[in-house]
């Protein structure tokens, strides 16, 4: 399954001119259907432009932006609700990191997920190790997997065995055609979350890491 997210601005022309089995997400979404917000985008936006997927709680939304995991679990209660499909991402900061701090920052970022999700089937889940986003810098293929690992045992404790084995969880994080294939093999790693690589034609080995 593909889905590309991208700028509110050219939601309608990249639905457009993309075939169907191509998903489209916008970037964000607010947590309210309407009202005096200034520069957001709602839901029925996002829907008006024939899209039905929203990436949440990205890691330029919490640490540029200031967003709470309280927003950001309002934002995916309502995205669910208004019936779009949510991208939901956490991810640990380099000094969080290096605190060891990983599993309790992640496990956190996801309790506010989980607490306001009403349908699992609609919900995907991006582990995105802040300092590996467009440093260059990727988590080795043990660390994503040991993150995504854990991840997997808390849904089992705090939701269900069966959530836990049917979520997708992605990694994030400097991922590109070069280490595609070794991440793609990681038994917790159901796909990836691709930034700057997603622009360049080494995508498509990204697409089909797991072939």
């Amino acid at each position: 399954e593909i889905c590309v997210a991208v700028p509110a601005p050219y939601l309608s022309f990249v639905r457009q001119n993309l075939p169907a089995h191509i998903h489209v997400a916008a970037q964000n979404c607010y947590k309210v259907s309407k009202g005096a917000f200034t520069g957001e985008i709602s839901s029925a936006m996002i829907k008006d432009n024939g899209c039905n997927w929203v990436v949440l709680g990205h890691s330029e939304r919490r640490h540029v932006f200031n967003e709470t995991d309280k927003l950001i679990g309002e934002k995916v209660k309502h995205a669910l609700d208004e019936g779009l499909s949510v991208i939901a991402c956490i991810g640990e900061k380099l000094e969080e990191r290096e605190a060891g701090q990983t599993n309790e920052v992640c496990f956190r970022q996801l309790q506010t997920i989980v607490d306001n999700v009403t349908d699992w089937q609609r919900v995907v889940v991006a582990y995105e190790p802040v300092w590996a986003i467009g440093t260059g810098k990727v988590a080795t293929p043990e660390q994503a997997q040991e993150v995504h690992s854990a991840l997997r045992k808390w849904l089992v404790d705090h939701v269900s065995a069966e959530v836990s084995a049917s979520l997708r969880i992605l990694y994030g994080g400097s991922v590109n055609g070069t280490n595609c294939t070794n991440l793609a093999k990681l038994p917790d790693v159901d796909g990836f979350l691709v930034g700057g690589a997603s622009l360049k034609p080494e995508f498509v080995s990204i697409i089909n890491a797991r072939k």
